[in-house]
């Protein structure tokens, strides 16, 4: 690449240079050159044409030049006028004959001078900008030049100073060495910065002080004493309106400047000071009250500007004087503000207890009345089916053939079956209505629990001719294992029912962080009128393809489900269908299922030569459960205890190949320490808890020793089944 002739960096006078000798160069060769190709004039132009652009950007560099040459001088121009000004400002408050002090929004010294002070020269030194105003007022009261008023000390002198710094405004004075006085008045400025200005006013205080000392003698001394102890600021006026006396309570309520408080002063000055402290229109109030002929009592709400409140009071003097008091009531009015607010809150709490009581109330006796319709028709629905029993036992007896035998035990069979079923759904309720202490969540897959519930119901849809579908699921979701069984089993236990013919559909939606489970059908539907009376307990749709049913399934969902704060959707159409769709948090994905087990019933059970230890302490039901074990071929040996049960085994010489155990034995026994010990001596023999105790504490246990759970009523069907699985 051949390199530029010209370096940009170079002065115009240099690439003027450079341009000249190229020129020169160029011309030279034109006069020699022979050759008539033309490629010495095209140098030639390009020559001229690289010094048009250096004549341009030349102008360019030159316009630039003046552009910066006439900013600075307006730079300039403007710094000159800015010092002007800060040299005015300057000598605009060395002209004041005051002490001048400026503090930042920051409480950080801005500007001073030469007066401000003075009456404490230890502290000029210190006062450079940046100087924190904190730092200020430590070092004034550290100053030896500082004067205290009899028993202050300086850390108190200082809060009280800083407190008189926290206000809007402020006056007050102080005193220094050699009986100097200065009058320090404080004004916040409209950008949070401070003004303090500095008074000498040492001659007012000795004019004071001789005014004071020509009036003064035994009974003004006693007056003056007695004012100064009063709590109340008193300020007392002739016949003319002229100030005659006052007392120090009134410096500390309204800070007057010191000009204001000298006898002989004129009620219209002292009236327009209060107009600056006091808000409102009290100070107007006032003086017309002055103006009047006749002078009843006056008593004014007064509100200082910095917050404080008072009470005024003025009174006429038989000489047409008068006095005015002002006491400080700030903390009664806070109070009594407070006491209001108090009683306020009470009387709102008393309001809310009494509806929350009215409220509970109302909803005892609902729930009273609803548990009474909830006895009776539960009493009404478990005499039905005992009565059938009570009329098949008759006819089983009357019975003359095998057929009329096995169809009246069938029948025996479903009516206890529907006993067992009102018995468990009861039981269900009563869980539930304990609140959430008895829930326990885990992660639960639900290919599993579907290939279950499939497996479970798919006989009883076969029976109606319906497609019953579940589709598979890897996903796993956080609930009680249980309950959520026992919630998708209702629902599917409904839709099944109430299907005539068609469909019923059981599967899985994944939404952000939570699992849909649906369940579908092609039922006749749900009325919208019932589709909250279908959640009551003992409720059922008049009109429905459905057996019958107990009418507390959708109660016990619906009751889980607020339970365990999981959403549930209902959606219908009538005549088409109706879906459940129950919404669950989300687990993460489910470890893989094993194949899905099959119908209980269905389970190929060889009892060989199986011996089964059966501890329980009712004879009745050891009765039942040794004649059931019999009837299978298998061998029971009953023992109503551990004791009984060890030396029943070493009296035999043998150990079980099966334990079943009630939970609850004699005298505090429990079935699980029964098993424990038979295990610790013959070793980990298969065992199964048979109990009527359905809390989930026991069922927590089981799981924790290894030990199935089987729930009292037994069916002797799952029973055969986990027979059968422990044998293989």
């Amino acid at each position: 690449m051949t390199p530029p002739l010209l370096d940009s960096a170079d002065p115009v006078e240099r690439q003027n240079a450079k341009l000249l000798k190229i020129v020169s160069v160029l011309m030279d060769r034109v006069e020699q050159a022979t050759d008539e190709s033309g490629a010495a004039w095209a140098q030639f132009q390009r020559a001229l044409m690289l010094e048009e652009e250096v004549r341009e950007r030349t102008r360019d560099l030159e316009r630039t030049l003046d552009l910066l040459n006439q900013s600075n001088a307006r730079l300039s121009l403007a710094m000159t006028e800015a010092e002007a000004a800060r040299a005015d400002l300057a000598d605009a408050i060395e002209s004041v004959r005051e002490g001048f002090a400026l503090f930042g929004s920051d409480d950080r010294l801005v500007l001073t001078n030469s007066r401000f002070c003075e009456t404490l020269p230890d502290l000029r030194g210190h006062l450079a900008p940046g100087l924190r105003f904190v730092e200020y007022i430590r070092r004034a009261a550290a100053s030896p030049h500082l004067a205290l008023p009899d028993g202050r000390s300086r850390p108190e002198w200082m809060r009280e100073r800083l407190r008189h710094h926290r206000l809007p405004s402020a006056t007050f004075n102080v005193q220094t060495a050699a009986d100097r006085w200065v009058q320090v008045s404080e004004q916040r400025t409209p950008g949070g910065g401070t003004a303090i200005l500095h008074t000498d006013i040492t001659e007012l205080i000795q004019l004071e002080r001789q005014e004071r000392d020509k009036l003064l003698d035994e009974q003004a001394i006693l007056i003056r004493a007695t004012l100064d102890h009063v709590d109340q600021g008193i300020a007392i006026f002739d016949a003319e309106g002229r100030l005659v006396g006052w007392n120090s309570r009134l410096r500390t309520l309204l800070a007057p400047p010191m000009q204001l408080l000298r006898v002989g002063l004129g009620f219209a000055a002292f009236a327009d000071h209060l107009r600056r402290q006091i808000a409102g229109d009290a100070p107007e109030t006032l003086a017309a009250w002055i103006a009047r002929e006749r002078r009843a009592p006056l008593a004014l709400d007064l509100r200082t500007r910095s917050g404080a409140s008072l009470d005024l009071s003025a009174r006429e003097m038989p000489d047409r004087g008068f006095v005015v008091s002002f006491t400080d009531v700030t903390a009664e009015r806070e109070a009594k503000r407070a006491l209001e607010a108090a009683n306020e809150g009470l009387e709102a709490r008393v309001r809310e207890r009494t509806l929350a009581l009215a409220d509970a109330l109302a909803a005892a006796e609902r729930a009273t009345a609803s548990k009474s319709r909830f006895v009776a028709a539960a009493s009404h629905d478990l005499l039905q089916p005992l009565s059938a029993a009570k009329l098949f036992l008759a006819a089983l007896d009357a019975a003359g053939t095998d057929a009329e035998r096995s169809l009246a035990l069938g029948r025996i069979r479903s009516a206890f079956d529907s006993v067992e079923g009102i018995l468990g759904a009861l039981l269900d309720i009563s869980r539930l209505d304990a609140g959430p202490g008895v829930i326990t969540l885990a992660t639960i897959p639900l290919d599993a629990l579907f290939a279950r519930l499939g497996a479970e119901f798919r006989a009883m849809a076969g029976q109606k001719s319906l497609d019953l579908r579940v589709v598979p699921s890897r996903l796993a979701v956080l609930s009680d294992a249980a309950y959520l069984r026992r919630i998708v089993q209702n629902l599917l236990a409904n839709a099944v029912n109430y299907t005539a013919r068609g469909k019923v559909l059981l599967g899985a939606r994944r939404l952000p962080g939570a699992v849909r489970i649906e369940v579908w059908d092609t039922g006749p539907g749900i009325p919208e009128a019932e589709r909250e009376a279908v959640f009551r307990e003992f409720r059922r749709l008049p009109g429905s393809a459905g057996t019958g049913g107990l009418g507390l399934g959708l109660a016990i969902v619906e009751r889980a489900c607020t339970l365990l704060r999981h959403p549930l959707e209902l959606v219908s159409v009538e005549g088409r269908g109706t879906g459940f769709r129950l919404t669950v948090p989300l687990a993460g994905p489910a470890p893989a299922a094993g194949p899905a087990p099959g119908p209980a019933g269905d389970a190929a059970f060889d009892p060989g030569s199986m011996t089964v230890l059966l501890i329980e302490n009712d004879t009745a039901v050891a009765a039942a459960f040794s004649t059931l074990l019999e009837a299978w071929g298998v061998g029971a040996l009953t023992a109503s205890g551990t004791p009984e049960a060890m030396a029943l085994l070493d009296d035999l010489g043998l150990a079980p190949d099966v334990i079943l155990a009630d939970y609850h034995l004699d005298e505090g026994a429990d079935g699980l320490a029964a098993i424990a010990r038979l295990r610790a001596r013959h070793g980990p023999i298969p065992a199964m808890l048979v109990t009527a105790d359905r809390t989930p504490e026991v069922a927590q246990l089981c799981a924790e020793a290894g030990i199935d759970l089987m729930n009292k009523p037994v069916q002797p069907e799952r029973l055969r089944a986990w027979l059968s699985s422990v044998a293989r």
